[in-house]
């Protein structure tokens, strides 16, 4: 069908906006992943999260969710991810896919998910409860 929104934010996400928005009178199902942070990462506290994103983050963004769109075609997608400062309960990521059924907008949320974590150049530096921090992902 469509992409409905993708962005790269620095405001709040809200699922409820996703799901909103996302949703038309001939969907019937509509699958919503909301990434959160947590207050642990590989057996250490965590306290905080700063995301800081490439300029072309919302371009490889924006690529992602209409690759997803032309191979689900039957499906409107909205997503998008935070950037800046963030505390254990903010909402880092937000996609949503919608379509007739269930079985569609299942498979076109995970996929999505998954292709934004693996190519949207956002990078993430993780501040710890014994005051140390650093970038997860980055090598």
């Amino acid at each position: 069908m469509t992409v409905v929104h993708s962005s790269i934010s620095a405001e709040p996400l809200s699922p409820a906006r996703a799901e909103a928005e996302v949703w038309s009178a001939d969907c019937g199902g509509v699958v919503v992943f909301s990434g959160i942070v947590r207050d642990h990462d590989g057996g250490r506290s965590v306290t905080a999260l700063n995301y800081t994103a490439h300029p072309s983050a919302d371009q490889v963004l924006a690529q992602a969710c209409a690759g997803i769109a032309s191979e689900y075609t039957q499906v409107q997608i909205w997503a998008s991810h935070r950037v800046g400062g963030l505390q254990i309960g903010d909402y880092a990521l937000v996609a949503a896919c919608a379509a007739a059924h269930r079985t569609e907008a299942f498979a076109a949320c995970a996929e999505l998910v998954e292709r934004i974590k693996a190519i949207v150049p956002i990078w993430k530096e993780q501040f710890y409860t014994d005051g140390t921090k650093d970038w997860v992902g980055v090598s």
